[in-house]
């Protein structure tokens, strides 16, 4: 595994290391989260396509041996969602939660079918199965419809929700799962976003932000000069 540093104008100090993958959509929700609450972090590169993720020490941080863990003094978490409910609870400046449970139920929702019915399915592990079985073609083939059912959803699902974002104008924890997932799906996947105005919206929306921009793949520091 190799270092990187990762710096937040402006952030408070904080013991915390995040052992990350540039292109790891899953990681990069986690980047997004400490950039809104202003967290600085230390960030530790598990590269992926050397398998790093397997070495020993990696897995007594993260049992089941995928990115993101979370490393906050003697606390070890793993899990995008875990790792965000846990800043959230410790670390309460910019709340991704609302008070409202109508708000708050819709922002777990959001979460959850990108974090459990579309991401799990363009998964790097899957991709590489898939093509050893078909190839190339039917992997993007596969990945786009797993993208479209879970848009189409998400579309659905918020068509009617004023604001910039994906559930208002305040950037939540909706906001902190969808972005990444467009951001692959654009530029990794062939997505068009047309079909989703309502998601295309909130795209263009967090174009604007820093947290969200800081937080972009090709912004981090294990990203490969020749990509």
């Amino acid at each position: 595994m190799a270092s990187g540093s990762k710096e937040i104008v402006g952030a408070e100090p904080a013991k915390l290391k995040l052992y990350s993958y540039w292109r790891s959509s899953c990681s990069q929700r986690v980047r997004i989260a400490l950039n809104l609450k202003g967290l600085d972090y230390e960030y530790e590169t598990v590269n992926l396509l050397k398998d790093e993720q397997f070495d020993p020490e990696f897995e007594k941080l993260n049992p089941i041996k995928y990115v993101p863990s979370l490393v906050d003094g003697d606390v070890v978490v793993g899990d995008s969602l875990a790792i965000i409910l846990y800043l959230e609870d410790k670390y309460p400046q910019h709340p991704l939660l609302p008070k409202d449970l109508k708000k708050k139920a819709l922002n777990l929702q959001v979460a959850n079918i990108v974090g459990s019915s579309i991401q799990p399915l363009q998964n790097l592990s899957i991709l590489k199965f898939i093509e050893t079985k078909f190839d190339a073609d039917e992997k993007l083939k596969w990945v786009q419809h797993y993208i479209g059912k879970g848009f189409s959803a998400l579309e659905k699902l918020l068509k009617d929700v004023p604001g910039k974002y994906a559930t208002g104008d305040e950037v939540l924890l909706a906001d902190v799962f969808l972005a990444p997932q467009i951001d692959a799906g654009v530029a990794r996947f062939r997505i068009d976003m047309t079909e989703y105005p309502r998601l295309a919206r909130a795209h263009a929306a967090y174009s604007e932000l820093p947290a969200f921009q800081a937080a972009l793949p090709e912004r981090q520091p294990d990203y490969p000069a020749s990509a």
